[in-house]
């Protein structure tokens, strides 16, 4: 496979999960925002928060100057002038699509087109017409629906290891970005936050919401949520689709079976990250310290994205 096509597929896959990514941190934030907040912080910061994730901070403060509820949705959810909103996330993927029209299925290509067309009419017609909560759910159901007609249509092939690819790093650095913020959020209450209070239950229920993962959280565990069981469900359990232990392993997994030698450090690096997991407790990662042991591993998964352009993506 030509590396230019390789890399349509992969970008295609990671901007529609980083967009769908994107809808359940608004979602949750925005939920999150409209609760009382018991003297911790107000709504507006709640909301603040796919800032620190995404960090476009900087970038929100020299256009809009201070934060602002309606500003903040619109910046994340439509704004075109933002590289990191949903909106912009869809025209990326496609116009991936677009280039690689001849190796994508027929329902592929009409779910992620017609997706774009929609939201090119939400745009036009605003949040405040739409919903904030409703539209969150419609990018969660148009990302379902492209990745159904993948795993149901797509022939088996290199096409298909690469698009399970970019999904599969783009949700790895989500889950640990969302764990991360949601720490970060916390500052000087982070001690607070993890007891058993009303207030660390609706923040520790509304990350495990935001990555679909509350539903498993409660299958395993019998206590109210709390950082321990949160960060071992998240970061260790390879039966939950979206934690760092599932996407490790489906990485690792995927780039083994492409075949060539030119892939070597990128699989060295996926090989050595899923290790690392695989033989990890819970215990060693509370005894470093959450916050650092998340900063310190975040670089690692943008050093496999970068080792997989470099062997795969980029043009000889």
């Amino acid at each position: 496979m030509l590396s230019r096509t390789a890399s349509d597929l992969y970008w295609m896959s990671r901007y529609l999960e980083r967009a769908e990514n994107l809808a359940r941190m608004l979602d949750v934030s925005y939920s999150l925002s409209l609760m009382p907040q018991d003297g911790r912080g107000d709504g507006l910061h709640e909301l603040a928060m796919p800032l620190l994730i995404t960090g476009t901070l900087d970038d929100y403060h020299a256009r809009h100057g201070e934060l602002h509820a309606e500003r903040l949705l619109h910046f994340f959810a439509l704004d075109a002038a933002n590289p990191a909103s949903i909106y912009s996330c869809l025209g990326a993927a496609r116009a991936s699509a677009h280039a690689v029209r001849g190796r994508i299925t027929a329902d592929m290509w009409e779910n992620i087109n017609a997706t774009w067309l929609d939201i090119r009419v939400i745009a036009q017609e605003g949040l405040s017409r739409y919903g904030m909560s409703r539209f969150c759910e419609w990018v969660k159901e148009r990302s379902h629906l492209f990745r159904g007609a993948t795993y149901g249509t797509i022939m088996r092939n290199d096409a298909f290891r690469f698009i399970r690819l970019g999904t599969f790093i783009e949700r790895a650095d989500n889950t640990l970005r969302l764990l991360d913020a949601r720490y970060e959020m916390a500052g000087d209450q982070a001690d607070v936050v993890i007891d058993g209070t009303a207030h660390a239950y609706y923040q520790w229920s509304a990350l495990l919401r935001a990555l679909s993962s509350f539903e498993a959280y409660t299958e395993i565990y019998r206590d109210a949520p709390g950082a321990r069981q949160v960060a071992e469900l998240l970061l260790l359990r390879a039966d939950v689709p979206r934690s760092l232990r599932a996407c490790s392993e489906e990485i690792d997994q995927i780039l083994a079976s492409l075949p060539g030698i030119n892939g070597r450090p990128a699989q060295r690096l996926a090989a050595e990250m899923d290790a690392r997991l695989r033989f990890t407790a819970i215990d060693e990662i509370l005894e470093e310290g959450l916050h650092a042991w998340l900063t310190d591993f975040i670089p690692l998964v943008r050093q496999l994205g970068n080792a997989i352009h470099h062997s795969y993506l980029e043009a000889a």
